[in-house]
C-alpha cells in the first residue's frame, strides 16, 4: 500500500484554492461560471472534502492564474530530493472508479521556478484523466506496466509496457487505463503543469 506522506492533501489543496480565489476577488458563483462547475462542488473542493478531477482542476487553475503543479506545491526549496519506495508524496485525483482512485506519486517536489514536473501515475482499470486537457508545455511518458489509451489532438494510441509517448501539451489530450490491471506510467511535464 502507498504511504501518504503529505499532510491532508485535499485540505492543503482546498486552502490554496480558497486563497487564490480570494486573491482574484472571485466569488464561488463567478468561478463556477468560468469553469463550468457548481458552487457546491467548488465549496467542497475548498473545504478539502473532495479532490476535483484533473480536467476540472486544470480549468480552475487556469482561471486562478496558477498551474496544477502549483496547487500541490509543498514550497520546499530542496536542491536534491530522494524518496525511497513508499515515501513519495501521493495525491489522489478526481472521482474513484470501482477499482479505486488514480494516484500521482511525486518524483520531484514542486517548487516555484522548476523546469520539470514528474510523477508516477498509478491508474486503476477504467481510471484516467476524466476529461480533455490542454495547457502550455510538453509531455513525455513511459509505461512501466499496464495498458493506456492516450488521445492527442483526436488521434488515439494504445501504449503498453515499455512504450513511451511525447506530445505538445497545447494539443487537446486525455488518457484512460483500458486494461484489466493497474497501469503505472512515469509522466514528465515541462514546464510544470
Amino acid at each position: 500500500m502507498l504511504q501518504q506522506t503529505e499532510e491532508a492533501p485535499a485540505q492543503s489543496l482546498g486552502v490554496k484554492l480558497h486563497h487564490l480565489r480570494k486573491k482574484k476577488r472571485l466569488t464561488l458563483k463567478q468561478l463556477g461560471a468560468l469553469t463550468g462547475c457548481s458552487e457546491s462542488m467548488l465549496s467542497k473542493c475548498e473545504r478539502g472534502h473532495v479532490v476535483p478531477s484533473l480536467d476540472l482542476l486544470s480549468r480552475i487553475a487556469m482561471q486562478l492564474g496558477a498551474s496544477v503543479a502549483e496547487l500541490f506545491s509543498d514550497d520546499r526549496k530542496d536542491t536534491c530530493a530522494v524518496y525511497k519506495e513508499g515515501e513519495r508524496p501521493v495525491l489522489e485525483l478526481g472521482t474513484a472508479t470501482p477499482n479505486g482512485h488514480a494516484l500521482l506519486e511525486r518524483l520531484i517536489p514542486y517548487s516555484q521556478g522548476r523546469q520539470l514536473n514528474a510523477n508516477l501515475h498509478v491508474v486503476p482499470p477504467g481510471g484516467g484523466s476524466l476529461g480533455t486537457l490542454s495547457h502550455p508545455g510538453e509531455e513525455v511518458g513511459f509505461v512501466i506496466e499496464g495498458y493506456i489509451e492516450i488521445e492527442v489532438d483526436g488521434t488515439t494510441h494504445l501504449i503498453g509496457p515499455g512504450g513511451s509517448f511525447f506530445f505538445r501539451s497545447e494539443l487537446p489530450h486525455r488518457y484512460k487505463n483500458i486494461g484489466q490491471t493497474t497501469a503505472r506510467i512515469v509522466w514528465v511535464n515541462s514546464p510544470p503543469y
